[in-house]
């Protein structure tokens, strides 16, 4: 463990950690700027695939009034994209997914189909909220009638929103796997390439780093996976009860993002 006033790369999730929908945390601008004071860096790990880089520079900037930058994104649809460019380039791909999301797989240069023909040669599924029991069909004919590889953008159960939770990819996976007895690889968190980009881009050592999220068996995981230091936050999943319990220890624990700031300042 190494003191929080010695942490410099703060990988933070963003649903359930520092906002929820259009709404941020009261705390997350003023440890924005202190991470901005020390020299630091704040990159965003989100296993929501359903925005892009772009699309999320765009709402910090609209909708939280804060300037970002791309390269400060990393989301599970990207490295789903990066996974599939580096392995799957000249494949036939299916995906199970938003309009928006097939668009930008499309646009990185890969040959994408949404119909469960006899010449896809993998299956990706990721968070829908466009999704319709034919998707599903469809997902399962091929994972049932087919030897491929099967992946998934991320293993989160439910996507926090303003009244609670809704389903999210693991859930909508869940449903495949209990139907077709396939298992996915989940290329977002806990996938510890998540923290090694942020890094290399970054130039922070492993020591200086800090996975900050709300999520244990995702974010929590990344950071563990990682042999980075991690924290959770209690404004989202996670729970004090669950905290004691889980294989997913985090270094640190605190109820909000401004008793995070109060103790790096302390620390």
């Amino acid at each position: 463990m190494t003191p929080l006033s010695a942490k410099k790369l703060f990988l933070f999730d963003i649903d359930g950690t520092i906002a929820v929908g259009d709404t941020l945390y009261p705390g997350t601008r003023p440890m924005l700027d202190y991470i901005q004071s020390i020299g630091g860096k704040a990159y965003y790990i989100t296993n929501n695939s359903t925005k892009s880089s772009a699309d999320y520079v765009k709402k910090f900037r609209d909708v939280f009034g804060l300037e970002t930058s791309r390269e400060q994104f990393i989301t599970s649809g990207y490295m789903t994209m990066r996974h599939l460019r580096q392995h799957h380039a000249w494949d036939k791909i299916f995906v199970l997914g938003t309009a928006s999301y097939i668009a930008s797989l499309r646009s990185a240069g890969l040959y994408i189909t949404e119909s469960p023909d006899a010449n896809v040669q993998c299956v990706v599924a990721a968070y829908d909220d466009e999704l319709t029991y034919q998707k599903l069909v469809n997902t399962c004919k091929l994972l049932s009638t087919m030897d491929i590889p099967f992946y998934a953008t991320n293993p989160d159960l439910c996507c926090p929103v303003d009244f609670g939770f809704i389903p999210d990819c693991g859930a909508i996976c869940q449903m495949l796997t209990a139907s077709t007895g396939q298992t996915p690889r989940y290329l977002g968190k806990p996938n510890p390439k998540v923290v090694s980009l942020c890094q290399a881009d970054s130039g922070f050592r492993d020591d200086q780093t800090l996975v900050v999220g709300d999520r244990l068996y995702t974010d929590i995981a990344c950071g563990i996976n990682s042999k980075v230091d991690t924290c959770v936050l209690y404004t989202g999943e996670a729970t004090p009860e669950e905290v004691a319990h889980t294989q997913y220890k985090p270094t640190y624990a605190f109820s909000d993002i401004q008793e995070l700031l109060d103790a790096c300042r302390q620390s």
